[in-house]
Parts: C-alpha cells; structure tokens; sequence
C-alpha cells in the first residue's frame, strides 16, 4: 500500500502539472469535431445542469457501446428506486450524439471530466454522488483516490482488462498502484471468469469479486423514430427480392476483404447485396466516395436514395441503427476480427436478430473470445470462425447455396443468446443491491 501511495502521489503530480497542456489538447479537439462544441468544459468537470436533491449514483461509460450495456442496469436501478437520480457520463461524441436522444428524461447526461485533479475535484464537489459505478475498464487514479478519500462506494461492471493493460498494470512499477486503487471498490463484477483471475492476479481483493454474466447479451433496443423507422421498412422491401449479407463493425483495411468477397459473391450470385456498416460514419462516407469513382452502384444510407438497377452495395454511414438493420439481413460477418491488432465486436445484437454469425479467428476477436467460446459451448452452430478471405468466401457460397444449413445457424444463434441472455440484469441488482444500495438505504436512514 506505501509503494502504491508513492506511485499514485507521482502520477497525481505529473497529472497535475500537465493540466494546461490537458486543456490546450481538449480545445485543440474541439476544432476537429472531437469534442462538444459547447458543452466541451464538462471535461474539466464543469457541470451543464443542476444537481437534483437526494441522493445520486454516478454511471461512466466511455463509448457507445458502454453505455449501451449501462443502461439496462440504470433502468432497473430506477424501477427499484424510483426517488433514486442516476448521472450518466460518457466520453466519445459518437455516445453522445446517440444517447441523447434516447435515454429516459430523468437520467442527467454529462461528459466526462479528464483525470486531473482539478476536473476531478471540481466534478465530485458539484455532483456529490453517494456512489459511482464504473463500467468495463475505465480505471483512472484520480478519480478512483479521490472518490475513496471522500467515502463514495466504487463499483466495477462488466469489468475487463486487455491482455496489453494486463501486461502493463501487473509490472514491478505500477502493480503497487492498481493494487491500491483495486483495495478502493466495494464490488467488481468481471464479464469472464478470466477476466476474473485477471483481477486476482493484480491483488483485487477475493471478496469483492462476484460473476453475472456478460451485460453485451442484455444490450436494449432503443427503437426509431418514424422517418428511420420507415426507412427500415422500405428498405426491407426493396432488400426482399435480393440475396442479402452484412458486414458491420468494419475497420479500416477491413473493407478490402468485404469487397473483395462481395466481387467473388457476385460472380456466382448476380443478385448479391453487400450491406457494409463501418466502425465510424466518415469511413462509410470514404468507402462510397471510392467505390462510385470505380464505378461502381453505391447507395449511402445517409442520402435517403432508392436502389438503382444494378445497385449491390449498401454503405451505412450512421449511428444507432446497427440492431434494426440486422433484422434485415440473414447473415451477419461481424468485424474488427479480420486484421493483426483489432480486437473483435459485439456478436449478440446479430445472434439476438437471429442472423447467421461469422467472424474472425479466434486470434483478433480479443476480450470478445469468451462470448463466442461461450455462444459456440451453447451451440456449436451459433457462431462460424474464419481467418481471412478464402475461408469467408467458402463460408458464405454454403450459406447462400444450402438454405437448410443457413436456417440451421441462424437458430442456433438465436438459441444460445437466449440462453445466455436470461437474469442478467437481476443478478447485477442483486449484487449492486447488496454492495451498494444496502448502504445508502443505511445512509438515509441515519440521516433521517
């Protein structure tokens, strides 16, 4: 615990005097369309919005996807106890842009401040949250000392470290830090019981690790509104007459191997539909821009535009929609999982739409591993791994030449994410309930 306050008193200086190039870099993203063009000062910790009376519980999630699987958890939270004011911080734009719109009226969204003492302080001096619950790997320092030092319970969901974080933390340097910060959470819950011995090995205490499952299987769906959800539907029916396959969550570099076996695809499938939904909007964009110099019959999602005669691909350029358009789709390839350094995506939504699921090797799926080694104990069919070009070619052609063996795994997936899917959210209740929420109903008793 010494080693570890010395490591932290020099990460908390070095952090501190950092602060103004923090803050240049913070303005310097605000000119690219990083950060908030207005509300850009929450990262310094400077609130938007009042702070309601009561008591208040702080969910951070960085990106979409976190705060994806949060919200469930937040919803049940309120269900539970309704008098109960839930602050939901985010970091990304693409979080924002997206929750914002569809997160219940009573859940206060702020970004999320950066981990400098003075944003940290000046956050936790505003809000007073009476606990915070941290979502995946956001394990920051100051954040975390300095909740402790003011008596807020901290808790740990879906908790995960990578194996290059694993390496990095459990070093003779900063083991002493993450040990102490560790000894600072009431509750970790670990998405796997690998992740789990991870956090045992960099000296979590045993009795703050409890296990529910994976909260990606428990990922709600946000609806549409009505023009997008028109949309869909026409799309759907100019989609009925073609032999339709998506691949989404593309990185870039990725998108060579899609439209490589899309050439392929056509060769033998002249009514082939390649539904292409990149990791970043701007990508999407550039993916068109190339294929139409090429000449290629390209239709942007953005552009509202009727397929052409002769239109085979479909570019999605935007945020929020990836749940309905699997809908839409038989079979799914599922990306981030084809090139070295990638770490794989969410494979749950597309099981839960009951599409046949393909992906990488096992590999470049990185910390999402465990969901498919977990959907594939619970149905062997529920999830096809390939490594590279050929092999998703050879997958694809059996699909879409053996409709049996295509329904085949599209039930198979279906199968296994309700399955694995099932008393997810009341497992972290109860464990948030017990660690958490036992304490503040003895807190305001004692007040009262």
């Amino acid at each position: 615990m010494k080693k570890g306050l010395v490591v932290y008193k020099i990460y908390k200086a070095l952090s501190y005097g950092l602060s103004p190039l923090i803050r240049l870099h913070l303005r310097w993203r605000r000119f690219r369309g990083l950060e908030h063009p207005r509300r850009w000062p929450e990262r310094l910790g400077h609130p938007s919005q009042p702070r309601r009376p009561g008591q208040l519980v702080w969910f951070h999630a960085v990106s979409l996807g976190e705060g994806m699987i949060a919200i469930p958890v937040i919803k049940h939270c309120i269900q539970k106890r309704p008098n109960l004011n839930v602050l939901m911080t985010i970091t990304t734009m693409s979080a924002f842009e997206v929750l914002s719109n569809w997160l219940p009226s009573e859940i206060i969204l702020q970004f999320s401040p950066i981990d400098t003492p003075a944003s940290i302080h000046s956050f936790l001096h505003y809000w007073k949250p009476n606990a915070i619950v941290l979502m995946e790997s956001e394990l920051w320092p100051n954040l975390i000392m300095d909740a402790s030092k003011n008596g807020i319970t901290l808790a740990l969901l879906n908790a995960r470290i990578s194996e290059k974080s694993f390496k990095v933390w459990s070093g003779p340097v900063l083991l002493p830090l993450i040990s102490l910060m560790l000894s600072k959470f009431s509750l970790i819950v670990p998405l796997s019981t690998e992740q789990g011995i991870r956090f045992q090995l960099l000296q979590a205490p045993p009795c703050i690790i409890n296990f529910s499952g994976d909260l990606k299987y428990v990922i709600e769906d946000f609806g549409v509104n009505e023009r997008s959800r028109k949309s869909i539907d026409n799309l759907r029916l100019q989609l009925a007459q073609k032999q339709v396959w998506m691949a989404s969550s593309i990185h870039r570099g990725e998108e060579e191997i899609i439209l490589g076996v899309h050439i392929v695809l056509m060769q033998l499938q002249p009514n082939i539909m390649t539904i292409i939904v990149p990791r970043h909007p701007q990508q999407g964009r550039e993916i068109a821009k190339k294929l139409e110099k090429e000449g290629q019959n390209v239709v942007l999602r953005s552009q509202h535009e009727k397929f052409k005669p002769g239109t085979n691909i479909y570019v999605v350029d935007t945020l929020g929609e990836l749940r309905h358009l699997y809908s839409l789709t038989p079979i799914a390839v599922v990306g981030g999982s084809f090139l070295p350094g990638l770490s794989g995506h969410n494979i749950s939504e597309a099981a839960a739409s009951g599409c046949a699921i393909l992906t990488g090797s096992c590999c470049h799926v990185g910390h999402f591993s465990h969901m498919v080694l977990e959907m594939q104990r619970s149905n062997p069919l529920s999830v096809l791994q390939v490594s590279g070009k050929l092999e998703l070619e050879k997958a694809l052609i059996k699909l879409f030449t053996n409709a049996t063996l295509l329904e085949a795994h599209r039930r198979a997936a279906k199968e296994a994410f309700r399955s694995l899917s099932s008393d997810i959210v009341a497992e972290i209740w109860s464990l948030l309930n017990f660690h958490i929420f036992s304490r503040l109903s003895a807190e305001e008793t004692k007040t009262a």
